[in-house]
């Protein structure tokens, strides 16, 4: 059986990495999308699909399961949503996802969807995380090896301070 789970991991964190635990227990291959693929170089969306895709795929080379790591560019049509995925990725016989729109998008598909426990939701959460490197604060430890070290190779932290900065004169 092959799963599927979708999220934009800006950046990929330890929840992430517990959930894809807990599908790989279940399936014998797992998709693993990168959503808003398209996005890169903001606030909320930092990190390039292909920055995403290293540290998806490093993370989750330590699991012994078939994985795939596809991006998936937004598509701002909910109703033909499910099949712009389907067609963007390999065939899946069930979705994982807490997010209430995508797990009705994909009932509404037919697709069965599978929820999970969430892990430490109020630090393990990609907002937090990337405020916290925004400040110089806490944030390894919050992610597998693998994601420190890509983030690293890109200087994601110079990036995401830079991109955070204001003009002072409000231009």
């Amino acid at each position: 059986m092959r799963g599927f789970y979708i999220g934009r991991f800006q950046p990929y964190h330890d929840g992430h990495h517990r959930m894809v635990r807990e599908i790989v227990a279940e399936v014998d291959e797992v998709v693993l999308g990168i959503g808003s693929a398209g996005h890169s170089h903001s606030r909320r969306n930092p990190f390039t699909a292909g920055e995403r895709v290293m540290m998806v795929t490093k993370s989750v080379a330590e699991f012994d399961c078939t994985s795939y790591v596809v991006p998936i560019e937004d598509l701002d049509r909910n109703s033909v949503w499910v099949s712009h995925v389907q067609s963007m990725s390999p065939s899946f016989d069930v979705a994982y996802s807490n997010n209430p729109l995508v797990i009705q998008l994909f009932g509404e598909a037919g697709v069965e969807v599978r929820q999970s426990p969430m892990f430490n939701r109020d630090v393990l959460e990609g907002a937090e995380l990337r405020e916290r490197m925004v400040e110089d604060g806490e944030w390894r430890h919050l992610v597998p090896d693998p994601v420190v070290e890509v983030i690293e190779e890109v200087d994601g932290i110079e990036r995401i301070q830079r991109l955070s900065e204001t003009d002072a004169n409000g231009a």
